[in-house]
């Protein structure tokens, strides 16, 4: 299996709404971020994102940065970048009920 290129990535981007794709190393990733109430808001995240994660079995980078600050990082590592299953894994994380973790922004 080989990565998938820049223009299929384009094009499935729009699908999984609040990721972005980054470039590190010469390798495309998804990543996106959020803000969480509480630092244990955030090991409640987590735990949700895993046991889907888990049951994919295709295991995200998982970053908790400053108390509140969650980004997540997804690609195949086997194949040194992205594929279709990165998207799939992205698009069953926003399909999670979060809510009541994530801090207000504001106007809410």
């Amino acid at each position: 299996m080989r990565p998938m290129t820049v223009e299929a990535a384009h094009s499935l981007i729009p699908q999984v709404q609040g990721w972005n794709l980054v470039t590190e190393d010469g390798m495309m990733k998804l990543q996106r971020t959020w803000k969480v109430k509480t630092f244990m808001k955030g090991m409640e995240f987590f735990k949700l994102v895993a046991d889907v994660a888990e049951a994919e079995g295709h295991h995200p980078d998982l970053h908790l940065v400053a108390w509140n600050n969650v980004k997540i990082e997804i690609w195949t590592h086997a194949v040194g970048g992205l594929t279709e299953n990165d998207f799939i894994l992205a698009a069953k994380i926003n399909r999670l009920d979060l809510h009541q973790l994530l801090s207000r922004k504001v106007g809410e």
